[in-house]
Parts: structure tokens; sequence; C-alpha cells
């Protein structure tokens, strides 16, 4: 199982260490994954940005949005143009993990339809391929178009995964919420007629250090907070510990996924030097 490492830029304060620098050192560090999550309506460095800025100063760890939320992309040639573009300018190290979202309010600040997120997410999702092939009006051409993964546990998500993707990616939780899910994503594979194997991925959120306690529930309640009281338990659900990180990574690993990437609740770039600590 490979281990990534999410970039800060949905955490408040994150800056541009928190960018380069972060990348820099999860590549040294020998992480298999940048990733970022994604929000509109905050106050965050856009996904696709931020990965762009890490591929910039990186030259081998993979570069994932886990996830995007792609019908907020209102204009999909446009998008298609900028996956392709950080595909290209990388190497091919573009995972792009997309979902439709939850939240009204990033739909409403960016003039799409909430109500009808779904159908347009199939639809794009219909296009996207398209528009990334070699005789595509759009460019760049690539050799290597992102590796697509679809998040979410409704029946329309494992759907879209065997219709369009190479995999299916969990949100946050431990191992003992892929078992439910793997099934129904091998069942929609199966009913799609492929016979290859479905990639799948997941992450969780660390802190680690003296104030790691603080730091999750200023920071991940700050980015929680429409859940209002749930947003303390993801907080509590943080590990904060490297007994805790081994234990999850270990039960991912027997659980059978491909990837998991650990997000963090803190901007500092030294959180990476003491998960990979942690890890070893």
């Amino acid at each position: 199982m490979d281990v990534g490492i999410g970039l800060p830029n949905a955490v408040r304060g994150v800056d541009r260490a928190g960018i380069v620098e972060w990348a820099q050192r999860a590549e040294e560090a020998g992480f298999s994954s940048l990733g970022t999550i994604d929000r509109i309506a905050f106050a965050n460095y856009e996904s696709l940005i931020a990965l762009a800025a890490a591929a910039a100063v990186t030259e081998r760890i993979r570069l994932v949005t886990d996830i995007l939320i792609a019908p907020v992309r209102t204009n999909t040639a446009l998008f298609a143009k900028q996956a392709a573009t950080i595909a290209d300018l990388s190497g091919g190290r573009l995972v792009l993990g997309l979902s439709p979202g939850g939240r009204e309010d990033d739909y409403e600040v960016s003039g799409a339809d909430f109500h009808t997120r779904g159908r347009d997410f199939d639809r794009q999702l219909g296009e996207l391929h398209g528009l990334w092939k070699h005789d595509s009006p759009v460019g760049p051409p690539v050799d290597h178009p992102p590796t697509l993964f679809i998040g979410g546990t409704s029946d329309a998500a494992f759907r879209r995964a065997a219709q369009y993707a190479d995999g299916w990616t969990m949100g946050g939780g431990d191992a003992s919420r892929f078992a439910e899910p793997r099934e129904k994503l091998r069942e929609a594979w199966a009913t799609a007629g492929r016979t290859d194997e479905p990639k799948t991925m997941a992450l969780f959120y660390f802190v680690l250090g003296d104030d790691a306690e603080a730091m999750a529930r200023d920071k991940l309640g700050d980015y929680y907070a429409f859940l209002g009281p749930y947003a303390e338990q993801i907080a509590e659900g943080a590990a904060k510990d490297a007994d805790t990180i081994k234990q999850l990574l270990a039960g991912f690993d027997e659980a059978g996924l491909d990837e998991v990437i650990a997000f963090p609740a803190s901007p500092d770039p030294a959180q990476v030097d003491l998960l990979a600590d942690a890890i070893r």
C-alpha cells in the first residue's frame, strides 16, 4: 500500500511554505502522493493551482485531488485544459479524484446549480476523456491523461466509478468503513463488464506535536464548522500520535487499499517530517 500526504491547501493560515516547501519535503521523505481537498466558499488555496505549484518544485511524487468538486467548474473544456496542462507539465503525475460535493454555498458562489449537480457531473465525466484526446480542439495533447477516481458512497458514485474512472476514493474514517463500499464497487465493476481491478484510495486526518489536540480542534473545527457538533468528532478522530497512525495504516493495508493519504490539520511543513518519522 502506498502512503501519501496531503497538502494543507485547505488549512486556514497556509502560505507559500505550506505548498512549496511542503511539497519538496514530502518528495524527499518518500511519500507516494501529494493530495488536496476542495472548497470554493472557504479561505483555502484552489486545488489545481496548488498542485501546479507543487508540480513545479517536484519530479516524482504524484499530484492528487482527493476530492475536487467538479460540477462547480462549469466550463468543462477549461477544466479539462487546466488538468491536461498539469498532467503534461508534471510528466503524467496528475490523479483526479472527483465528486459533486454536498455544500450548496460552493455552488451558489460558483454560479452553478446545486440541484442538477449529479446530472452535470455525469455530463462532465462523459466529456473529459474526449477533451483529452490528441485530436481534441482544446489541448494540450497529453500522452498520459489524468488517472480518475470517483468519491462518494451513493449508488451513483459507484456506477460513475465503473463507467468513467480507474477507481474509487473513500472519505475520512478507518478501514472498518471500507468493506461495504468495496463490495458495492466490485458489483458496479461487474455490472459495467469491466475485467480490470478497481483502484482504491482513502484518507485520514493527522496532526503531530505538543499542540496536536488544540491544532486539530482549531483547524479541523474551522473547516468543518458547517457540520455543527459533528466537527468536534472529526477533530477528535484525527490521528495525533505515532501509534495511532501506524494502527490506521496497518488496518488500511490489511483491508487491501492501494493508497492512503494522510491529510494535515496544520500548515507547518515540519508536519511532513513528523509524519515520516511516525511511519518509520
